[in-house]
């Protein structure tokens, strides 16, 4: 898939429609199967299990991702992840026994971590020169979105409508389908001798640490943080229903905010109308730099702002839209950079560190967070945010611009 070529151009095209239709049929499937669990008698917590089942399987087969890409091939790699989730579907529909349902949630999980590694890495890889950030941007922007579309559409039809789960089913097999037009992929230049599995995942944390803590950041504001804002909403004594649409603020400043991140790393990397670099942001790989350090700034700001609420309990929307905002900015940021420090079979292990990062933060975020706002809703829980947003600022500033690019865009 050459960069120039119109093929290339389809091909990006067909990886963004592909991925969009599956994720939009993994997240109607999930919250369908929790509710035909429930009416099947299961207990909340067994049906709570059932949904971590599948965040296993993407955290623990992630660290592989690398090397099942090097032993099959790219594009046979994105066969696997697209045609497993269909099977597991079937599964989900066709079987009566629950225990196979968590068999096959695990194996979905796992397919579904190796489409997001090998998704992200490819459209990192073979974005045109100088639009790596637009591309990776509408590509995150789409991937959120599904967040949005899937709850709508199953909502729509109706959870307790059969049809339900045949349009999800359909919607992973549209999908799967749009893989045959991302054309053939040649083998990754590094197929033979770059680390693969731990070896792999390791070399990229040891390389790129405070990148990784970005996407750390990113997983930790954007989707960790997104799990309590109802939580937060409840302990500052609003309804259940408006603290739910705290959740929407966070989405919102998420699916807005990282196309125009994507773009800015684009834009602002060029040199001006003179052809002088800008004095602020500097070359491509300063420019990224600034905008997650700024990004940093904006989740400590945020947060801040918290003891506020209880005195303005509207400044909760801003606080909510700055977390998922900067938190997604955050993860796409560090996307762009590490397709501009890699490519091939290393470009898979470092995007496979990032989404295991990303994951660990929205892991974390909820355990820390829920136990802080119990505790102490006014301090504690913003003294503990505002400590990882500081964290986070401190490794970004102290960072060289030299430390966070390998290639030029």
């Amino acid at each position: 898939m050459p960069e120039t070529k119109p093929s290339a151009r389809i091909g990006l095209s067909a990886l963004f429609a592909s991925t969009y239709l599956e994720l939009v049929g993994v997240f109607m499937l999930l919250p369908l199967n929790l509710l035909r669990l429930k009416d099947a008698g299961l207990d909340t917590a067994t049906a709570g299990l059932f949904a971590a089942t599948g965040y296993a399987g993407i955290f623990l087969f992630t660290p592989f991702a690398s090397t099942i890409t090097a032993r099959l091939g790219r594009k046979n790699a994105l066969w696997v992840s697209a045609l497993i989730p269909i099977a597991t579907g079937l599964v989900f529909a066709l079987s009566p026994w629950i225990a196979t349902w968590f068999v096959a949630q695990a194996i979905a999980g796992m397919a579904g971590g190796l489409r997001w590694v090998l998704a992200e890495a490819l459209v990192a890889e073979f974005s045109p020169p100088g639009k790596r950030g637009v591309y990776v941007g509408i590509f995150e922007t789409l991937v959120g979105m599904t967040f949005i579309v899937s709850p709508i559409l199953l909502a729509w039809i109706g959870p307790q409508s059969p049809v339900a789960l045949w349009v999800a089913l359909a919607a992973l097999v549209a999908g799967a389908a749009l893989t045959a037009y991302i054309p053939s992929l040649p083998p990754a230049h590094d197929h033979a001798e770059a680390p693969l599995g731990l070896h792999g995942i390791w070399r990229a944390l040891s390389a790129y640490p405070v990148i990784m803590f970005a996407g750390f950041m990113g997983g930790f504001f954007e989707a960790g943080l997104t799990a309590i804002l109802p939580l937060m909403g409840l302990s500052m004594g609003w309804s259940p229903t408006m603290a739910t649409l705290l959740v929407a603020a966070s989405g919102i400043g998420s699916a807005v905010l990282m196309l125009p991140a994507g773009f800015m790393a684009d834009f602002l990397s060029k040199p001006n109308r003179q052809g002088v670099p800008r004095a602020f942001w500097g070359n491509p790989a300063h420019t990224r730099l600034q905008l997650m350090r700024l990004a940093a700034l904006f989740t400590g700001l945020g947060t801040l702002t918290l003891p506020l609420t209880t005195a303005i309990p509207e400044l909760a929307w801003f606080v909510a839209l700055t977390w998922g905002g900067a938190g997604g900015v955050l993860y796409t940021l560090a996307m762009i950079d590490i397709g501009n420090r890699e490519t091939g079979i290393r470009l898979v292990s470092g995007t496979a560190v990032l989404v295991l990062a990303y994951t660990a933060g929205g892991m974390v975020a909820p355990a820390i967070g829920a136990a802080a706002l119990q505790i102490s809703p006014t301090v504690g829980f913003p003294l503990v945010l505002c400590s990882v947003a500081a964290l986070g600022l401190i490794l970004l500033a102290r960072a060289r611009a030299g430390d966070t690019s390998a290639r030029s865009t």
